[in-house]
């Protein structure tokens, strides 16, 4: 072969040797392509989620308004004896007008009016047993459900001259995926000199997806256990 044939072959070989090249650096461009696709997509999911989490902060302030508004709920809906002087039991036509209440909002999980229904089921049963103290008409009860404190917020006020404080509460992420979460609220805005308790305090409650849409589960006010618990005890 002569020189000239040499020469000729070299330069298509490194011609060659290019344009493999440039395939090749095509192909991990479209790798990494495909890389920050799933990255992108991993973007998307996580504003779903900080969507999913303004949703149920909009939900705990739109229950925590209905609580005092007068559509609610009249949550011991007592019965007294003929002197009127001490409560027997609960009236149990109210009470299941109070479920149909809870029902009709779209704020509450099937599993939290059934909780609600349990406590009342089952105070109304230990009064008329006189499983707790006497419950004087005028005195709190002698259980602790809704005893001094408002089982919607746990407090006896708020932390605002405002007429619509519930709008300043914000949510803290416990846990949560696409079916439920935990969470727990606080006052939020609060000035830096207020009570140190306000700033401490939280509320725990939680959520679940019902037919696609986020509803109340758990509120640490309606705790069963806790609820039918005798006061001072």
């Amino acid at each position: 072969m002569d020189t000239q044939k040499f020469e000729l072959i070299m330069k298509d070989i490194k011609f060659l040797t290019l344009v493999i090249g440039l395939i090749l650096l095509g192909c991990t461009h479209k790798k990494d392509s495909n890389n920050l696709a799933v990255q992108q997509t991993g973007s998307v999911k996580t504003i779903t989620t900080t969507n999913g989490k303004e949703e149920i902060k909009n939900l705990i302030r739109n229950v925590l308004i209905w609580s005092e508004s007068k559509e609610s709920i009249d949550l011991l809906p007592a019965l007294t004896d003929s002197k009127d002087s001490v409560y027997i039991g609960f009236d149990l036509k109210k009470h299941k007008e109070n479920l149909d209440k809870l029902r009709k909002t779209g704020f509450f999980a099937k599993e939290f009016i059934e909780n609600y229904n349990q406590i009342i089921l089952t105070l109304d049963k230990r009064l008329r047993n006189k499983e707790y103290d006497e419950w004087l008409v005028g005195d709190l009860p002698t259980f602790i459900f809704a005893n001094d404190v408002d089982p919607w917020t746990l407090c006896q006020d708020v932390p605002y001259d405002n007429p619509s404080p519930w709008n300043l509460v914000e949510i803290n992420e416990l846990k949560l995926n696409d079916k439920n979460g935990e969470f727990e609220w606080k006052w939020g805005n609060l000035k830096p000199d207020i009570d140190s308790s306000w700033k401490q305090f939280f509320y725990r409650f939680n959520v679940i997806k019902e037919n696609n849409k986020w509803k109340i589960s758990y509120l640490q006010g309606f705790d069963f256990k806790e609820s039918t618990g005798q006061d001072g005890l």
